[in-house]
Formats: structure tokens, sequence, C-alpha cells
């Protein structure tokens, strides 16, 4: 992977015309994104209306980020239908709605669909938002997904990792020939290729990898928080930050990233609670504040904020987030989207 160097002197990885990565991750600094859908699906599409303008609003308050989730079939057990959408509709759709903002998977299942249609969607994606996507990639923590694309689910991490390879050829620039277990590739080429070049691959959790292939082919790591209603989780998550960049082999610069689900309260001095099983944190905004400036000094970069099991309406709490807290965690400025007239 080719580098620059940052005026700190730190290597920095080779997306430098990306504007949404970009927007998103430098050394040492910590931005923030918005977690879709704004309101818990629960068998009514309607809690979706009107969302795509409270998108719109966070592109223009200048959030780094929004970020949607992939899940294919709705199993009652986890209790939870992500956006609903198709991950890569519902991105172009809101790629027409905004201008600026970084367009994120959190994270796309690269063990379920077969890369060519992965690349295929994601080139599409980042062309029409002139380069804003940046994609979170897991291998799938849903059993009963597998089964229904006629996969092992215990074949999961090999999957994950051919389809990894397969997808980062497809978007070469030079289309070379492929000869991978889920397909061969010989006198022809996929298109449309990205807008500037690599779209950044952001794995989650370990997608059943061992850490040290994590840090050799991944270009930014997306973990759980741990704890986050005291020091201690941060502490934690900077352990295992700091090994897994030590392990990283020419030493440079990925981003890390986490999220928590956000219940913001109007009193900004309520403290840190734990709910759902610490699923869920409760706090006011200087809480909020706390826990942003401990993962940034633990080398988070990014805080993926999902707001759906909020008391207050989802408009309230995206404006408190961007009049009091998003100024101390800004976007970076980059280079802006490509136009595009499409």
């Amino acid at each position: 992977m080719s580098l620059l160097q940052t005026p700190s002197g730190a290597s920095f990885p080779a997306f430098s015309a990306h504007p949404g990565y970009r927007r998103m991750f430098a050394p040492e600094r910590l931005t923030l994104g918005i977690f879709l859908p704004l309101r818990f699906y629960a068998g009514d599409m309607r809690v979706l209306a009107g969302q795509a303008d409270l998108v719109a609003d966070i592109d223009r308050r200048g959030f780094a980020a929004v970020w949607v989730r992939d899940v294919p079939l709705f199993a009652p057990s986890f209790g939870d239908a992500g956006q609903v959408f198709d991950p890569f509709s519902y991105l172009a759709f809101l790629a027409a709605r905004t201008k600026s903002v970084a367009l994120a998977t959190g994270s796309a299942i690269f063990s379920l669909r077969h890369p060519i249609d992965l690349a295929k969607a994601s080139a599409t994606i980042d062309q029409l938002s002139g380069g804003r996507l940046v994609l979170g990639i897991a291998s799938g923590d849903r059993p009963s997904e597998f089964p229904a694309y006629g996969l092992e689910h215990g074949a999961r991490g090999e999957r994950f990792a051919q389809a990894v390879a397969y997808f980062r050829q497809l978007l070469r620039a030079d289309s070379p020939a492929i000869d991978s277990p889920l397909g061969r590739i010989d006198d022809a080429a996929l298109l449309p290729k990205p807008a500037t070049g690599p779209i950044p691959l952001i794995v989650t959790g370990s997608s059943g990898q061992p850490l040290e292939w994590v840090a050799a082919h991944a270009d930014g790591w997306l973990t759980y928080p741990e704890a986050t209603h005291n020091r201690l989780g941060p502490q934690r998550l900077a352990q295992k930050i700091r090994a897994w960049r030590a392990l990283i082999p020419d030493g440079g610069f990925r981003p890390h990233m986490t999220n928590e689900w956000l219940d913001l309260v109007e009193d900004p001095d309520h403290p840190r609670t734990p709910l759902r099983g610490g699923f869920v944190l409760r706090t006011g905004r200087k809480g909020l504040m706390a826990l942003l400036e401990e993962w940034q000094q633990a080398g988070v970069n990014h805080a993926a904020l999902g707001i759906q099991f909020s008391e207050r309406p989802a408009a309230e709490v995206i404006q408190e987030l961007a009049e009091e807290v998003l100024p101390h965690f800004p976007s970076h400025p980059g280079p802006p989207a490509l136009a595009a007239a499409w």
C-alpha cells in the first residue's frame, strides 16, 4: 500500500484523494457519525418516514458520516432489522440527498454475497456520491442467513478472506485476470471503477481472521467499544487498539472506529448509565463528551452514534449533537466530493 506523509511525519494510507475517507479519519483525532435508522423499526415502516430529510440535515450540519447496516433477513431471535432497506440501494438514494457526508456501511456482509455484486454496487455508489463510500465489512453473525444463501456458517471466515481479495482485484484500474475459489475472470472487466481509486475496507471485529490478518489486510478496524459508562472500557479498548497497530506491517496509520447506541437526555449533567445490559448508554452531553475524549485518547478515530433508542425526538438529538458536541470533534476538511452530473 503506497503511503504519504502527514505533517507530524506519521505514514498515512494512500486514500489521500478519497473524500469519504479523508472526511472521517486523521491520526490522533476523532470524528462523529450517525448510525441509521434514527428510530427503531418494530414492524411499521412509517417509523422511517422523513428520515432522509434528517440525513440531509446531518449532512448540512457537518457530521463526518452516516452509517447503514447490512441485515438481509430479519431474525426474530436478534430482534433487529437494521435500517430495513438494502444498504446499497439505500446509500444510492442518500447519495442523491447529500453533498459532503461520508456514506459508510457497518457492515457489509462479504461472506454472503458474491464479490462481483459487492464490487458493482460499491463502485456505483462511490461514483454516484463523488467518492464518499467507506465500506465497513464483516463475515456475518446471524447463523440463519447462511443456509438461506446455500452457504455454511462455519466456513464464513475463509469465504470472507477470499471475497476481500477478489473484491480488491475487481476494482483495480488494470482489471487483472482473477483465479479465485469464488470465481474466475479471464477476458472481462468490472465497470464502473471507483471514483478516486481503491474503496476503503474497514474490517469489523475479527471477521473470522487472526489479528495479524486484520493488521495486514484491513484499511481500518471497527470494533465494539467495551464498557462505556466508566473509564475502564476505554482503557481496555486502548489496549486492543495498541495490540492491533503494533502488528501493522509498515507501522503506518490505520484508523480505528467504534460505536454506541445512545439515549441522550436533556440534562447535560446526567451521568453515564448503562441500559439493556450495557447495549445502550443513557447520558447527558457532558458524559458523552467525556466518553468521546476517552475514546480519542485510546486511539479511536471515528465514533458512530446510534440514536434509535433515544426517548427524545431524533431531530432534537441531532441538533444538540451538532451544536454542542460536534464542534469539539469536527470533521476533517479533506478533498470535496467529486462533482458529477449523473
